[in-house]
């Protein structure tokens, strides 16, 4: 898959193709469903099949200062479009010329002249333009204006509520990871660099990878079975473990990470880059009696990891 950040002089093979609009956050079902229909298009007429969205999300671009609600970091995003057969990812800057298009001036800047696309997905509550006054019915009179065909796709449900990112945040700050992929249609996930923490894991006998989860959408804070995917260096591949989520109460008020333990595994994993899939909430953070305490704990979390991941 091929990611491009701007709009404005593609090459031929880029344009022409059959896209999804949306930020896809989580690139859950309804996502995927929009995305079947955009693939479909981009197969019978032998097209790119490209997703087009953008960064910093618009709700970051309005509200800075607002808490944050990302379920998925842009590497985590472009791997999970990637496994799905996305040609091209268009990544578009949200700025301020960004903003300031109508949606008149969008479809035909941006999708008509910039990127050349012959036809768009969108779901049914899709809004866009300046003060998102651009409706999908709107889009569709436009691209009779400007070219290109427009498909608008239903919402889809899972039980009786429609799937969408926020029901997902809702699932995964409830400790629900099961009710989060169910709307998914995969566990979710944090992706990123393992960088250097405290260090006190290894000095308990639990080594752990250490991560960001700056800028995301935080699930409920404890621990969690999981499973691990190195996606590069000498160790790539899928292993188990367990991981913590939080603060670490243990040792005083810390900046939320993400440590994670990997079962049966030896090596140095600094620089590498991984994605932890949150398979079960075990517990809650707690603040134990002394180390010895805590170790009892661990260890009783990964047996139950163990059990836990050995029946998903």
């Amino acid at each position: 898959m091929q990611i491009f950040t701007h709009w404005n002089d593609l090459p031929a093979s880029a344009k022409g193709g059959s896209a999804v609009i949306g930020n896809f956050d989580g690139v859950h079902r309804g996502h995927q469903a929009v995305l079947d229909i955009a693939r479909k298009r981009a197969k019978d007429n032998d097209i790119p099949l490209g997703v087009l969205t953008f960064d910093p999300h618009p709700r970051q671009f309005f509200a800075p200062d607002a808490p944050e609600f990302r379920l998925m970091n842009n590497e985590a995003k472009a791997n999970r479009l990637a496994k799905l057969g996305v040609d091209y990812l268009y990544q578009l800057p949200f700025d301020k010329i960004m903003s300031s298009f109508t949606a008149r001036e969008f479809a035909k800047t941006v999708i008509a002249e910039g990127l050349g696309l012959s036809h768009i997905v969108i779901g049914a509550d899709f809004c866009f333009g300046k003060g998102r006054l651009g409706t999908a019915q709107d889009l569709v009179d436009f691209g009779t204006q400007f070219g290109f065909d427009v498909t608008i796709a239903p919402l889809l449900k899972a039980d009786s509520d429609y799937i969408s990112s926020t029901s997902i945040r809702r699932a995964l700050a409830e400790g629900d990871p099961a009710i989060a992929s169910d709307m998914l249609g995969h566990w979710h996930r944090i992706e990123g660099e393992v960088i250097h923490g405290e260090k006190r894991g290894r000095e308990l006998g639990f080594p752990t990878a250490n991560m960001s989860v700056k800028g995301l959408h935080l699930p409920k804070f404890g621990v969690y079975a999981v499973f691990a995917t190195i996606l590069d260096g000498p160790y790539q591949g899928v292993y188990q473990g367990a991981a913590s989520l939080g603060i670490r109460p243990m040792f005083g008020e810390n900046t939320p990470n993400l440590e994670t333990y990997l079962f049966d595994f030896d090596g140095d994993l600094y620089g590498t880059h991984i994605s932890i899939a949150l398979v079960e909430y075990l517990r809650g953070e707690e603040k134990f009696d002394g180390l010895d305490a805590l170790i009892d704990q661990m260890t009783l979390d990964c047996d139950r990891a163990r059990k836990v991941l050995a029946n998903a």
